[in-house]
């Protein structure tokens, strides 16, 4: 039984086909009044540039996410795209207008916002994830570009462009841009800016092709324009992509490196007299230090345990301070401490094993001793026995005494010959002389 093929194709156009879910012409039209910069949206730009700038400061993501949201920037991008996709220069002209004025006003906001801020940064590692733009940033933002150009055309439109302005982030490198630009830190300014080129590129290619794909109305049908568009493009596009391939490439060896050297170290630690005590990596090269004495036997054994890792020998560097007669007793002194450390937990769980054992020998039997006194005296009806503190005061003197309160619940009052009798037999009973016995009417229990 063959494939058949049409069949195939058209149960895939079927799946994949938008026609009864478009309206491109009132898409262009929305994207067109997303271009201008004027009044409450440059407050709004401004708003989230200072929001972004303070989750950055404060190496907060949701506040982060909060300021993608509700920022107006993805529209002179969009209005870009659209205006090469239609060959409208009058709509080209107005957004790049506004895009530049958008990102002067941005970086002007957070440039203000960093050099007046009180808080400084101990660990900026939000603002270190915008400057060392990767491969996949390209490809967030070509997505992110396409699903946001669907997303304008349909006409039931839902929460898409949420996601496009979170996933694409063109907020927060505009804002470490500025807070570069506010201490003089060069490359996190030129790093940032350069990752916004990225997703500012890619998204306005990815809505000048997905335009073209949906066949909005061109303005004007002269395809020299668009000629020169895709020539002028391809250009800009293996320029911004080739560092970003670079750096990803760099990424991914540095992590796999520094994998690869954790994974060396957790085998050698302790490698006959001597132990690693540090090291570092710098791209894809490491050093690791060792204390103590390596042979060269040593050495090459070393050497092919890194190449069962992954790592070449010219990209370890073992260096070993030599202790000589001195590394025993360093090895010595390491373990001695770490004795001491488990001989001192080990006395510590004793002495609490001893205080529980003494709680537990010094807990009241109560429904032992409830049923005994129930016994001699049938009246009795509830018992309640409790360990706490009297505080006595005689004349000027104040003291403080531990004392046993027996509270004895019965039908009818107990006479004072048998409370005496009571408290009696309870300090033999719990072997506590401080017992002392109340007697209560118990008014729910008279029967």
């Amino acid at each position: 039984m063959g494939i058949d093929k049409d069949r195939i194709k058209a149960a895939w156009r079927a799946i994949t086909s938008m026609g009864d879910e478009l309206d491109t012409a009132a898409a262009a039209e929305k994207i067109r009044k997303g271009v201008n910069v004027r009044g409450s949206n440059v407050w709004i730009l401004v708003c989230s540039i200072v929001i972004a700038s303070v989750g950055l400061n404060v190496n907060s993501i949701p506040v982060i996410i909060g300021a993608m949201l509700i920022s107006p920037l993805m529209g002179p991008i969009f209005g870009m795209g659209l205006s090469l996709c239609i060959n409208d220069q009058k709509l080209l002209v107005g957004a790049l207008k506004n895009f530049l004025v958008m990102v002067v006003v941005s970086l002007l906001a957070a440039f203000l916002y960093f050099l007046l801020t009180p808080l400084k940064m101990a660990n900026p590692t939000e603002l270190l994830a915008r400057t060392s733009p990767t491969i996949y940033d390209v490809f967030i933002a070509l997505f992110g570009g396409i699903a946001g150009t669907l997303e304008l055309s349909r006409k039931d439109r839902g929460t898409v462009l949420s996601g496009v302005a979170i996933a694409t982030a063109l907020m927060p490198p505009l804002c470490t841009a500025g807070f570069g630009l506010a201490g003089g830190h060069w490359h996190y300014f030129f790093g940032a800016l350069y990752l916004f080129l990225i997703n500012t590129v890619f998204i306005l290619m990815a809505t000048y092709f997905t335009a073209r794909h949906l066949k909005f109305d061109r303005i004007n049908e002269d395809m020299t324009q668009g000629g020169r568009f895709r020539t002028i493009s391809s250009i800009i596009l293996v320029a911004i992509i080739v560092p970003s391939v670079i750096s990803a490439i760099s990424m991914i060896r540095n992590n796999n490196t520094e994998r690869e050297v954790r994974a060396f170290i957790e085998e050698n630690k302790m490698f006959g007299d001597a132990y690693i005590y540090d090291y570092s990596i710098t791209g894809d090269k490491a050093v690791v230090y060792f204390a103590g004495d390596l042979t060269e036997g040593d050495m090459e054994y070393l050497n092919k345990a890194a190449e069962r890792h992954g790592i070449k020998p010219d990209k370890l560097q073992i260096k070993v301070n030599s202790f000589g007669t001195k590394a025993d007793d360093i090895l010595k002194g390491v373990y001695e401490r770490a004795d001491e450390a488990i001989a001192a937990k080990d006395a510590r769980i004793r002495e609490l094993e001893g205080q529980l054992q003494q709680a537990e020998q010094s807990a009241i039997p109560y429904q032992q001793i409830a049923k005994e006194l129930k016994y001699k005296y049938p009246a009795v009806t509830a018992l309640s026995l409790s360990r706490g503190s009297e505080t006595r005061m005689a004349g000027d003197s104040i003291a403080e005494v531990a004392v046993t309160n027996a509270i004895v619940r019965s039908r009818d009052t107990l006479s004072a010959a048998q409370i005496e009798e009571i408290t009696g037999w309870l300090r033999l009973r719990m072997e506590d002389s401080t017992v002392v016995v109340n007697n209560i009417i118990d008014t729910n229990n008279n029967q």
